[in-house]
């Protein structure tokens, strides 16, 4: 199993497939490099690399406190100086997506483009309200058929999802126990998502101007609950160059492998150094 030590020796998992580009994938907040199997079929001539946050997929639970984003943007760098890479173009989905905007401000020369995905400098309320609803708690379903059934109502934002993808999500994110399903990340996350909301909001948009020169492009789920259009047109007013997608009948998050958001990546992979 390829894994590497962060700064603190937590072990951190990573996978590292095909050639050409490298592009590292950041996942989400719960989520793991399993997310990015739907579009990597899609990416001719990439180099994917995808990192499992401390904390989840397959690497080492490291405690809470460690589960932040500046951490995670360290480890981020740490893996990038164990494969040898001087730079990267980062596919950040949602908190992958505020771990590049971190680096762009603080190590932009390891950066050759960024990619978002559905997140922006400010994040809706609504959304927020969401991951701290569900965060850290096991599903009452105790079959992945009925936690696949419970996905496809409660994720109104998505339409025309073929029962076989919801199957697909549940059976990466939650663990067959025989007590039931079980999530497949620290639980102790949720200390840090709640943590971190009782400080104060920081201003994110001088981390997305760092990103000024780079490659940019943005993928958003029509229906997100966490990116809204005003902050969407915000971005697209500070830079015109923007590759964006808006992913029709996608909440948060869009899968990536939807007609229009191969075609900004692709799009994007074209315009990386």
């Amino acid at each position: 199993m390829p894994e590497f030590l962060a700064p603190d020796g937590a072990r951190i998992h990573y996978t590292d497939q095909g050639h050409g580009t490298p592009v590292l994938a950041l996942a989400g907040l719960t989520r793991n490099g399993s997310d990015f199997d739907y579009v990597a079929p899609h990416l001719p001539d990439t180099r994917l690399i995808r990192m499992d946050y401390r904390g989840r997929g397959q690497s080492e639970w490291s405690g809470p406190e460690t589960y932040t984003i500046p951490v995670e943007a360290g480890d981020a760098l740490a893996l990038l100086d164990h494969l040898g890479l001087e730079k990267a173009a980062i596919l950040g989905t949602s908190r992958g997506g505020l771990i590049a905007m971190l680096l762009a401000a603080t190590a932009k020369s390891r950066l050759s483009g960024v990619c978002l995905v559905d997140i922006g400098p400010e994040l809706a309320a609504a959304g927020l309200d969401t991951i701290r609803n569900y965060i850290g708690k096991n599903p009452s379903e105790t079959t992945y058929q009925d936690a696949a059934a419970m996905r496809a109502r409660l994720l109104s934002g998505f339409h025309d999802v073929p029962e076989s993808r919801w199957l697909e999500e549940v059976e990466k994110h939650y663990v067959k126990t025989e007590n039931g399903l079980k999530i497949n990340y620290d639980p102790a996350l949720r200390d840090a998502v709640l943590a971190a909301g009782t400080q104060p909001m920081p201003d994110l948009w001088p981390l997305f101007d760092a990103m000024e020169g780079l490659p940019l492009a943005l993928i958003r789920g029509a229906n997100s609950d966490l990116l809204s259009p005003e902050t969407t047109q915000e971005m697209r007013r500070r830079r015109p160059d923007i590759l964006f997608a808006n992913v029709q009948d996608r909440g948060h998050v869009p899968f990536l492998d939807e007609p229009n958001s191969l075609k900004v990546l692709n799009t994007w992979l074209t315009r990386l150094p």
